[in-house]
């Protein structure tokens, strides 16, 4: 005969899911971010992007990753000193892993000398420390620099290049080639905007410490001081990053981040005529942006979401959570507009291990879901003893008779 317990046990999730299901969403996304106020009729709909002379461009949301505008953003181009974003990469990483400190000597070949376009002017078998010619390489675009880095790291700058592709691949920038370290013009050494993009999300959320080198505006080396290609470091404040490219064949590039009030962008433009152009094209860009997008952090990874019970479990229930923070960017002015819902299994039984996906938390704007993302469990749930389990056991025996129709 079924005890009470199990009874109760047999009819308590159905009802706890279902509130679970259409309950949940909108008191947690009002708890954990409250709304703003007198937003939602200020701006009615969102303007097209403006008209971007430029062959390629991508805008993105630095923290959500939501796309706010682009034009070709997958087409491959040859990416001049935009480059030196990939050198950058692989430079920052041996540091961060040890294999290179910033007070480390390199002593400068003769072909890093010999390198043609624009230099830092090193001199060759003189010593330079590790930190100059990361100064030299983004600041004066240096490409004896970029050339000095790489043999000292790899032995040659065509092992280098070979590295520079496969972090690429790694940080999903699937399209783009590397065949040098400097960007000078190589068949076959191609970018997208959209994976320049990419590249400059992980330079920043991967190396925070050393990232502030791209908003320094000029260094003196060898008595020679160069000011930062990048002019809308002069031109706006909240612009803090990143590099420029010029060649005949790729035209005029830049690749940008700005943050203001605590919402960062990242612009990547390929292919204008000018540097004027590209400035001004890049700013268009970021301002709109700014004005008609809103960036939130709508949950912490961690967190508990939803406490849904498990059968057969040592513990009655099991939290479930997300295992990254969640960021939403939206047209501003339609955040009250927001709720969240959660789909979960109707039936969870241990033993569930720590990280498995048990269900999916969505975001839905004017109820249309405009984001997904798995809910996992924040902690292992062990199987209960065998008297549980026989009791649980019966109790989802009965409870199938009842799932028939």
């Amino acid at each position: 005969m079924l005890n009470n317990t199990s009874l109760f046990k047999t009819i308590y999730p159905i009802i706890a899911l279902s509130f679970l299901i259409f309950g949940f969403g909108h008191s947690a996304l009002a708890q954990n971010n409250p709304p703003i106020p007198n937003q939602a009729s200020q701006i009615s709909a969102t303007p097209q992007p403006p008209q971007i002379n430029a062959s390629s461009y991508i805008l993105m949301d630095f923290h959500s990753g939501h796309v706010l505008a682009s034009s070709n953003p997958d087409l491959q181009v040859e990416p001049a000193s935009i480059t030196k974003m990939m050198t950058a990469y692989v430079v920052f990483s041996e540091i961060k892993s040890g294999n290179l400190s910033l007070n480390e000597m390199i002593t400068v070949s003769e072909k890093a000398w010999r390198t043609g376009g624009s230099k830092m002017f090193i001199e060759v078998d003189k010593q330079v420390k590790v930190e100059d010619l990361i100064r030299g390489m983004i600041v004066q675009s240096g490409n004896d620099a970029c050339v000095a880095l790489a043999e000292h790291i790899a032995g040659s700058e065509e092992v280098f290049a070979n590295m520079m592709t496969q972090h690429a691949k790694k940080i999903g920038m699937n399209n783009s080639y590397f065949l040098n370290a400097t960007g000078l013009p190589a068949e076959g050494h191609l970018v997208t905007a959209n994976d320049v993009a990419k590249l400059g999300k992980a330079l920043i959320s991967e190396f925070p410490d050393l990232y502030h080198f791209y908003s320094e505006k000029e260094f003196t080396f060898n008595k020679i001081k160069q000011h930062n290609r990048n002019t809308l470091l002069y031109r706006d404040p909240t612009v803090d990053g990143f590099k420029t490219g010029h060649t005949e064949a790729a035209g005029y590039c830049l690749a940008t981040s700005a943050m203001r009030n605590g919402m960062r962008l990242i612009n990547v433009i390929m292919g204008t005529e000018s540097e004027k152009a590209r400035a001004d094209e890049t700013q268009k860009l970021i301002n709109y942006g700014f004005r008609f997008f809103e960036t939130h952090k709508l949950y912490r990874a961690g967190e508990q979401q939803v406490q849904p019970e498990i059968w057969k479990g040592a513990e009655e229930n099991i939290s479930l959570g997300l295992a990254e923070d969640l960021f939403i960017t939206i047209p501003k002015g339609t955040y009250e507009q927001l709720k969240a819902n959660v789909d979960i299994p109707g039936l969870l039984t241990a033993p569930i291990q720590q990280g498995t996906q048990l269900g999916t938390l969505n975001i839905m704007l004017n109820d249309q879901a405009v984001m997904q993302k798995p809910l996992v469990a924040l902690q292992t749930a062990e199987q209960a003893g065998w008297w549980s389990r026989s009791m649980d056991g019966i109790g989802l025996w009965f409870k199938s008779f009842g799932d028939d129709d």
